[in-house]
């Protein structure tokens, strides 16, 4: 893949969410000064630095379309991330992955130990949950109740979990195309997908104004996971911060395994192609989703 010619909106916005997630996390993790401090360090060291922070710039880009007031949407994007990096710092442990290298630095249990890891991601899991459900975040009981749920829907197994698991029984199973898909639907779309409709969520649209926006998150979280197996196979472990090759090491079935890498380039293309066909009715708004959806087959880690 070529260096990312992602728009100075784009960029501008990437370097913006993840100063501010990361002093979201700086300011929710101060270590408390007892016995307790390993784990906080262990989550500062989860949160703080490094990663895309994708997931929160898509919960303040839509909720920008409705005029949410940034700080709003920004802790509602803070709660997925916490999601996202407990699902990392798990997914690290020997059990799962055994990786050493997450964000360009060393995996939670290689800095720390693993039941300090284990710990630092449930607490991350549930520091996701309470953000949502403090009158700080929203001022509305009802808008808190559906974040809450919507969130714990796509992290769960009808969501990231159950992907997760389907994604372990890959290792000893041969997935056909369609099984691979509903996998990464689950394992990587569900949080992409919430993030998305949290935004909407905060915009107070009802469920059944949401379905275009549905659409758009469906497509570039497709996307997205096609975008990584390509990396997988093309990318710089260095810039990408990870191992890579290890799904194809493993003997499991990738998008480029299965479709080859042209046609997986082509699929990642027409899918980002058909997210932004979904915000046709919206004008310059909506310009930062359409950077987003374009990035994904953009970018280089």
């Amino acid at each position: 893949m070529s260096e990312p010619s992602t728009s100075s909106l784009l960029q501008d916005a990437l370097t913006s969410i993840a100063a501010d997630v990361d002093q979201e996390f700086d300011t929710l993790l101060t270590l408390p000064g007892d016995a307790r401090d390993r784990l906080y360090a262990a989550m500062r060291h989860a949160t703080i630095g490094g990663g895309k922070r994708l997931r929160p710039l898509l919960v303040t880009a839509t909720a920008a379309l409705f005029n949410v007031e940034r700080k709003t949407a920004l802790r509602v994007g803070t709660a997925v991330e916490a999601i996202h990096v407990y699902s990392l710092v798990h997914d690290d442990l020997p059990c799962m992955d055994d990786d050493d290298l997450r964000r360009g630095k060393p995996t939670v249990h290689r800095a720390f130990d693993e039941a300090t890891a284990v710990l630092a991601g449930d607490s991350l899991h549930a520091l996701a949950f309470e953000i949502l459900a403090n009158p700080d975040t929203h001022s509305d009981p009802f808008v808190r109740g559906e974040l809450v749920s919507t969130l714990a829907l796509a992290s769960g197994p009808e969501g990231m979990a159950g992907g997760q698991m389907m994604d372990i029984e890959a290792e000893n199973a041969a997935f056909d195309l369609q099984t691979v898909m509903r996998l990464q639907a689950l394992k990587t779309g569900a949080l992409i997908a919430a993030s998305v409709e949290m935004g909407a969520i905060l915009g107070h649209i009802p469920p059944e104004g949401r379905a275009h926006l549905r659409g758009y998150a469906r497509d570039i979280g497709l996307a997205f996971q096609i975008a990584d197996d390509i990396l997988d196979v093309e990318g710089d472990p260095e810039l990408a911060g990870k191992a890579l090759q290890k799904d194809a090491e493993a003997g499991k079935g990738t998008f480029v395994s299965l479709m080859g890498l042209d046609r997986a380039k082509q699929q990642a293309e027409m899918l980002v192609q058909q997210a932004n066909d979904y915000l046709s009715s919206y004008g310059a708004e909506a310009d930062l989703l359409r950077a987003i959806a374009n990035y994904i087959t953009e970018r280089d880690r």
